[in-house]
């Protein structure tokens, strides 16, 4: 599998490092998640409001993060963050985390793949079907079709990833850009090609939702997976050139681009689709109905749609999942550098130059998650682990500025001390919203990252005798 002697090359370039943020930001959320929103705060105003809200606190993020991967542009991203502002406890918490629950977000993208396949073709056999309490919450594991394919499409990415990360860069590349067409298309149809088009839609009346503050703050929950993305990029902070350039260029640059491209669409289904069927979409309350985004091709497609729409959202989760296990594989990779994590995660091929060993067992993992519990649980569970880490990691923008002051900074965030502290405010109110709403699946989330606490005794001896 090669040593510790061996170094990753440098292959991706800006292009490559921007379709990363571009292609993993925009997965499945955009398809899915505007039903559970609709289901939250009950108008289509709200709705836009909520994702406009989400989007504005994930620039904040994303202006946090360019600064941090300019500065410490290594493998391992929030892992990296962290323990040069707070020291190895937190910096292992979070490589613990990002391999246990962060394989929801990559298994997540698998379970997606067999929700938009099922738009073409029912898949009604399940072999095997158990459902298991934990914390007071029910999941239920299942094998069937559509876990095999959840699980096969892992795999074949997997594959991919330890090829070389030149491979895996070229392939996000080309998924990004077919479905940044695709989603421009969609929209596109709805807005001239609509049968059932109505700005009146956008303008209804509350439907029938919790509502209030802690309805809104659910609705943005919900958004901030669709999101989620900016933060990927620094794991592989190492394979970047000119990283002190091209991290902050792609992160900023990646993440407009998302928030526009989302505003559009979902200014496109609202205007498309009155909110109950919004509302009635595929979602943990509706798990056999179809996504938004197929009802909103349906609109100028008819019967067509099901394929086509199958065939856009195919693309989009394909290339999240890509972008996600590269990204993902090099934090136990950049803690086993540093002997906090087991060693075989820190070993390269010799010949693609690439973590092999973490590509596999994390894949692995999320192939595992995915035969169990529904879409929305994976992605709520991967969300609410995103948010509690935030707060530390955008606080080290903070913490290493005291920390190291005469540290080259290539890019510094505009607005600082007030952008990162309003980010870290924003989540924090997230973070005790989704604890008051959703307390089992949040609890859940918790101990299993505190889990990680007894494990770290095991690798701190190891860690003091690695080379600094």
């Amino acid at each position: 599998m090669g040593s510790f002697d061996t170094q990753p090359r440098r292959d991706l370039t800006l292009l490559h490092a921007t379709s990363l943020v571009v292609g993993i930001t925009i997965g499945t959320g955009i398809f899915l998640k505007s039903a559970v929103m609709a289901q939250a705060v009950g108008t289509p105003m709200l709705v836009l409001a909520a994702w406009v809200v989400a989007g504005i606190v994930a620039m904040l993020g994303a202006l946090s993060f360019a600064e941090l991967g300019a500065l410490l542009p290594d493998a391992g991203g929030e892992y990296v963050y962290l323990r040069a502002a707070f020291g190895e406890v937190p910096g292992f918490l979070y490589v613990f985390n990002s391999f246990l629950v962060g394989g929801a977000s990559i298994s997540a993208y698998g379970a997606a793949v067999a929700i938009f396949l099922s738009d073409i073709y029912s898949f009604g056999n399940v072999w095997f079907e158990r459902t298991v309490h934990v914390f007071g919450a029910s999941y239920t594991l299942q094998l069937g079709v559509r876990q095999l394919i959840a699980v096969g499409v892992i795999a074949l990415f997997a594959l991919i990833n330890c090829a070389g990360v030149i491979l895996g860069g070229r392939v996000q590349t080309i998924l990004t850009a077919a479905k940044v067409l695709s989603i421009l298309g969609v929209a596109a149809g709805v807005f001239f090609f609509s049968g059932t088009h109505d700005w009146s839609n956008i303008a209804a009346p509350a439907g029938a939702a919790s509502g209030g503050l802690s309805g809104f703050g659910a609705a943005m929950f919900a958004a901030l997976w669709a999101y989620s993305g900016w933060q990927f990029l620094p794991m592989a902070a190492s394979e970047v050139q000119q990283p002190e350039r091209n991290l902050p260029r792609a992160i900023i640059g990646g993440t407009l681009l998302v928030l526009a491209i989302y505003m559009l669409i979902n200014v496109a289904y609202l205007y498309a689709l009155p909110l109950w069927q919004v509302a009635s979409s595929n979602s943990t309350a509706y798990p056999d109905a179809p996504s938004v985004a197929a009802r909103a091709v349906q609109t100028f497609l008819g019967s067509k749609a099901a394929p086509i729409a199958a065939l856009i959202f195919l693309v989009s989760s394909i290339g999240a999942l890509n972008g996600t296990i590269l990204a993902r594989a090099r934090v136990p990779y950049a803690a086993a550098r540093d002997g906090l994590f087991f060693a075989s995660f820190g070993r390269l091929s010799p010949r693609s130059r690439v973590p092999v060993t973490s590509i596999v067992l994390v894949s692995i993992w999320a192939a595992l998650l995915a035969a169990s519990g529904t879409f929305d649980q994976l992605t709520n569970m991967a969300v609410l682990s995103y948010a509690i880490f935030w707060i530390p990691v955008v606080l080290s923008v903070i913490v290493l500025r005291r920390k190291l002051p005469d540290a080259p900074r290539p890019y510094r965030v505009r607005g600082y001390p007030y952008v990162p502290l309003v980010f870290v405010l924003v989540m924090g109110g997230i973070v005790v919203n989704a604890f008051i709403t959703s307390p089992i699946e949040s609890v859940a989330t918790l101990v299993l990252i505190l889990i990680g606490l007894p494990l770290y005794p095991l690798f701190r001896g190891r860690a003091s005798q690695e080379p600094a």
